[in-house]
């Protein structure tokens, strides 16, 4: 695979190394098992995988040489690069400017931009209106476009059964710069509805089957389809694709549960079944995939407690922590500086959406065992800090370049 040129400031000769040790040994990555780091007062488990993935790489290369080779010209990104506070700071205090916000509110009015502009395009990629909007100025979308190659593959996967007359149900978050960037391009080859969970789902059978009236289609899935859905028609054949942070078993169960009702409605066999649902496997993300799959073997270890590093507003990290929640106490952490103490904590709290403060989140005990992970768009550098901060919070502590000598992979 690819290697990139990620600057230094992102990278970590502690987490590195880990990361290093864990692929040589596990070549064909068939050990999702954590990585065991004993400082003695305090252990961690650290997931399989985490951090950095092919896209983000991708994303950050791009971007920075995108800075280095073009110090004269004024650079803007459509929304974040990707969902790391760190990061994006980062771009902001080298000059880039935000044209967007997250939610796809405008903070730069188009007529702000000539056509000797750069425009980034961010990971989660764009939509074909915002693409058209930027070749109208005489800005090229493809010049400097940092979408994630995954990405890519659901819109290709969505173009190619929209063709054969199967309407895209999208899993995802509607909001989400990556949904509507994935609803854009589905949208523009075929009938195009975002579902956020399996209750939506439960509730689009209903329309499927015809159980439920089709006049409170509307209001059911507002602003989620596109114009003139029809759900006495356009659910007759369909394929779900997703967002590729959302989490993997979440979009199989739910492709899974959509087959069902397809395949019973319509008294369909095996052989038949492909005539109204169309299998669309091939396009789940490999590192949501393996960092989830991490994730799951992480929390099978007793442990006193999690910590989920990464953006709040990240999609794949809040996933992670709501698996790390099903098992354990879990504290969701931007970085090291949310560590405000050995015994008070700023975390967020992914069901209140606010952030919070917490004492004494270490229990008492000769020996603590801590599970740690992060979410695709961490820097391995923020990973080092919180685990460094964590271990200086403890006395008569072994050193870090012994333990990582010694350690379990």
């Amino acid at each position: 695979m690819k290697k990139f040129e990620i600057p230094e400031i992102y990278k970590s000769s502690i987490i590195g190394s880990i990361k290093e040790q864990r692929r040589v040994k596990d070549k064909l990555k068939k050990d999702f098992s954590p990585t065991k780091l004993d400082f003695g007062p305090v252990e961690f488990y650290i997931a399989r995988h985490f951090g950095f993935c092919y896209g983000v790489e991708n994303a950050v290369e791009i971007a920075y040489r995108t800075l280095n080779e073009n110090p004269d010209k004024r650079i803007f990104l459509l929304s974040e690069m990707i969902h790391n506070p760190d990061v994006n700071a980062d771009l902001l205090s080298r000059g880039v400017s935000f044209l967007m916000d997250t939610q796809g509110n405008q903070l730069l009015e188009w007529s702000e931009l000539n056509k000797e502009d750069i425009v980034i395009v961010p990971a989660f990629g764009t939509t074909l209106e915002i693409q058209e909007q930027l070749n109208k100025i005489g800005i090229n979308p493809y010049a400097f476009d940092t979408t994630c190659p995954f990405v890519e593959k659901v819109w290709n996967r969505a173009s190619q059964i929209g063709e054969r007359g199967y309407s895209v149900i999208v899993h995802g978050k509607p909001k989400h710069e990556e949904t509507r960037a994935t609803f854009s391009h589905s949208n523009s080859k075929t009938p195009t509805l975002v579902i956020k969970d399996i209750k939506e789902a439960e509730k689009l059978a209903g329309y499927i089957t015809g159980k439920t009236n089709p006049e409170h289609f509307s209001t059911d899935f507002a602003n989620q389809y596109s114009e003139g859905f029809d759900p006495k028609k356009d659910l007759r054949k369909i394929g779900v694709v997703n967002q590729t942070t959302m989490l993997a078993s979440e979009t199989q169960e739910i492709s899974e549960y959509l087959k069902s009702v397809i395949v019973e409605h319509f008294k369909l066999s095996t052989e038949t079944e492909k005539e109204h649902f169309a299998n669309t496997r091939d396009t789940l993300c490999y590192a949501t995939n393996d960092n989830q799959d991490a994730t799951f073997s992480l929390i099978d270890q007793t442990a006193d407690l999690a910590i989920v590093v990464g953006g709040y507003n990240s999609s794949n990290t809040s996933h992670l922590v709501e698996l790390c929640e099903t098992k354990h106490k879990t504290y969701f952490i931007q970085s090291d500086k949310s560590l405000l103490s050995k015994t008070e904590i700023s975390h967020f709290d992914l069901h209140s959406k606010t952030v919070k403060f917490s004492k004494y989140y270490f229990p008492k005990k000769e020996k603590l065992k801590i599970l740690l992970t992060c979410g695709a768009s961490c820097p391995d550098s923020v990973m080092e800090d919180v685990l460094v901060r964590i271990v200086s919070f403890f006395d008569n502590t072994k050193e870090i370049s012994s333990v990582i000598k010694s350690m379990n992979v």
